[in-house]
């Protein structure tokens, strides 16, 4: 059975152009770029590329990007790096962000800073008022990721980088999920610090980036060489930097048309399954949504029998993130937006793509899931009790 890939926000299967070019980039762009001979000058030209490519697109300056391992190291580095340059003081974030970003906040609040865990509505979004009402004079950095790797929803990035500005406090936004889809600018949107990853817009798992407005001073968080000028130590990634690059590019050619079509293919399968299926609900703002994401919870079964029959059918998708895919907890951002545990299990994240999946594929998840989500409630005595409560 053919595999249908519906996972696009765990990671993107390698683009065929980077997979095309890899042999080239492998075999003639090897050398340490730090090195001074005439092909160790080339690859660090070739690098340079990419990074003015990654400023463009972002609106920034080439001098403000420093390749990194990953929206992990990204976000570890943008808030630690705050964080231990001013010594003390203030972090506001949100209570759905990436574990890469609570983690780290967490492991702040042991060694003496203070941390706001800001809640969210019932779509998942942040209040502006909450936020102001969380600064206070000591307030050092505010963390708000720009689309939530679950449920989808898209923050107003804009006007909470313009209030960071007003009061003169750093803005750090962890973009992994929305650069690539969504048009971002750090200077108008007043972003200072932004994370990225370049294995979800079908680059190499290992590589990412970090924006640091001109002027913002880090701690380093990897000490050694001085690579990244001085900033980010390691041997460069050339292989996994050179294919971020035209992973990038691709996907900023004709993103409107690419965007415009997996639209109608979320809201085709979001209208159906929630019309088909009973007792089910749509999970994330409607509206302020990243283009291929669907997030429903299905009352009355688990999300990992739901998967593993789904994978039955050739069908691979998700509960949730990624990263937690291990716990037995149901996710904290369905928790946050105040679904009860018994139905935040109960969840299923589709995570749709423009060059992964096709209207074939998407036809083919509303055929089976209807019937699988009945075999699931049909063993479920909670289901039983309940349409006897019912009659």
């Amino acid at each position: 059975m053919k595999e249908i890939y519906m996972d696009n926000a765990a990671t993107t299967r390698v683009s065929e152009r980077v997979i095309k070019k890899a042999p080239e980039i492998l075999r003639d762009t090897y050398h340490n770029p730090s090195s001074i001979y005439r092909g160790a000058q080339m690859a660090k030209a070739e690098i340079e590329k990419v990074r003015e490519d990654l400023a463009k697109s972002l609106n920034a300056n080439p001098k403000e990007i420093y390749f990194t391992s990953g929206g992990t190291e990204s976000d570890n580095w943008a808030i630690r790096g705050v964080a231990e340059k001013k010594g003390q003081g203030h972090i506001i974030t949100s209570s759905i962000e990436h574990h890469a970003v609570l983690h780290t906040c967490e492991y702040l609040e042991k060694q003496g800073f203070s941390v706001s865990y800001l809640p969210v509505d019932d779509k998942g979004l942040v209040s502006i008022e909450d936020v102001a009402k969380e600064i206070r004079d000591d307030t050092i950095l505010i963390s708000i990721m720009y689309a939530n790797n679950e449920i989808g929803t898209v923050q107003p990035i804009a006007e909470i980088g313009r209030l960071a500005r007003d009061k003169d406090i750093l803005f750090h936004t962890d973009a992994v999920q929305a650069f690539g889809k969504l048009d971002i600018d750090v200077n108008l949107e007043n972003i200072d610090l932004l994370s990225l990853s370049a294995h979800k817009l079908h680059g190499l798992k290992g590589t990412g980036a970090l924006y640091v407005r001109k002027g913002i001073r880090l701690e380093n968080l990897i000490q050694g060489g001085a690579q990244e000028k001085k900033k980010r130590a390691g041997t460069e990634n050339v292989m996994g930097i050179l294919a971020l690059g035209e992973a990038m590019r691709e996907s900023y050619e004709e993103r409107d048309e690419k965007n415009r079509v997996v639209r109608g293919w979320r809201e085709h399968l979001i209208d159906t399954l929630l019309a088909e299926i009973p007792y089910s609900r749509l999970n994330g703002d409607r509206e302020k949504r990243l283009p291929g994401n669907v997030n429903i919870s299905f009352r009355f079964i688990e999300g990992e029998s739901l998967l593993m029959l789904l994978e039955k059918e050739g069908i691979l998708a998700s509960s949730g993130s990624a990263c937690t895919s291990g716990s037995l907890d149901p996710s904290h951002v369905l928790l946050a937006i105040g679904l009860p545990h018994e139905i935040a299990h109960g969840s299923l994240r589709i995570s749709l793509d423009y060059t992964e999946n096709d209207e074939g594929q998407i036809e083919h998840l509303i055929s089976v899931l209807p019937g699988i989500v009945e075999r699931l409630r049909n063993l479920s005595p909670l289901y039983e009790d309940y349409l006897k409560g019912e009659n």
